[in-house]
């Protein structure tokens, strides 16, 4: 039993590692009937990196759950949890999701990241005056900054790059609430949502709001409580940086109503609204992504948020929207043309 729990674990550790020198974002297991095959996303693509019998996948699964401190016993409901681990003197947290599967087998997403590697924002962006806007955005000592874009578009990248910014050039203490820490920055104090323990999102941040924070980075405004304690913390002199799902940064506005915030508190504390893509920029050996920007602030957000109360259409001015930045990039001969 021993010498097969030290093969699970070699197995473990020989896929995170496969993973981490192909440059993966991510490690999916994904069961049929005979197999599991496992999968390595990079750029938004997913490439398939073998196969593995039914219970040596089960027993490997087992394993990153016991390793997450999931439930192992419980297969028939979605879980997600974290863990870390060191490779070649780096540290690498790793964020595990599990998911039930028509086949009565689980499934398996497993997130990589190493740790402290919060960028310069300047060196996220495509374009510098995006970045410096988004800079700009932060010099408030008050607001709500929302980021907007689909899963893998660098959100968190960006969020965890501008409150490096807060911290390090502002003198600014910077706490976080996220579900679950996905990768572990020297440069703010980081809370994990435990709902098992009562941890939720609102919870949480009426407990940050103790400890006299300068910036709030909430992982994501996912229902009402933690949308109106975002929206309140921003009232009363904080800065708060999160994400919400959302089609666009209209989209935004939209849904934030949808979870009861009113029109008269988004006027007041929203200040910016930062919807984000990755693109493939050109000249480079092997493929790479920087992000592109659409960033609705200033005359553009009073216009926005005047058309939510007026009931009008609002269109956002195309000089600043994403498809300009890709034509811009195509023209400027940064980004791969398809």
């Amino acid at each position: 039993m021993q010498q097969l729990e030290n093969t699970i674990e070699q197995k473990c550790a020989q896929l995170l590692r496969k993973a981490h020198r192909f440059g993966a974002s991510d490690l999916h297991m994904i069961p049929n009937e005979e197999n599991y095959f496992y999968y390595f996303k990079k750029h938004s693509q997913m490439f398939e990196a073998g196969k593995l019998p039914l219970p040596l996948g089960e027993r490997i699964i087992s394993f990153f759950k016991f390793l997450s401190s999931l439930d192992i016993s419980e297969k028939r409901k979605p879980q997600s949890g974290s863990f870390q681990q060191t490779f070649n003197s780096q540290k690498f947290s790793f964020r595990v999701s599990t998911l039930p599967s028509v086949y009565g087998k689980e499934s398996l997403v497993i997130r990589l990241q190493q740790h402290d590697n919060a960028k310069i924002i300047h060196a996220l962006s495509l374009f510098r005056d995006a970045s410096e806007k988004i800079v700009e955005l932060a010099n408030n000592r008050q607001g709500l900054i929302l980021f907007v874009g689909p899963t893998g578009s660098g959100k968190s990248t960006t969020m965890y790059s501008l409150t490096k910014y807060c911290s390090e050039n502002l003198n600014r203490h910077v706490i976080s609430l996220e579900d679950p820490v996905e990768n572990s920055q020297s440069h703010l104090l980081q809370i994990q949502v435990n709902e098992r323990s009562g941890v939720t999102y609102s919870t949480g941040l009426k407990a940050i709001l103790r400890h006299s924070p300068d910036v709030i980075m909430i992982g994501e405004i996912r229902d009402e409580a933690t949308a109106k304690a975002a929206i309140q913390a921003s009232l009363t002199g904080h800065l708060v940086v999160s994400t919400i799902h959302a089609k666009d940064g209209i989209g935004a506005l939209y849904r934030l109503m949808d979870l009861g915030v009113s029109a008269e508190e988004l006027k007041q504390t929203i200040i910016g609204i930062v919807t984000q893509r990755l693109v493939p920029i050109s000249n480079f050996k092997q493929p790479e992504l920087s992000a592109i920007f659409e960033i609705i602030s200033d005359e553009f957000l009073i216009e926005a948020l005047s058309s939510l109360i007026t009931g009008k259409d609002f269109h956002i001015p195309h000089a600043i929207t994403l498809s300009y930045q890709i034509e811009r990039g195509v023209r400027e001969g940064v980004i791969q043309r398809n």
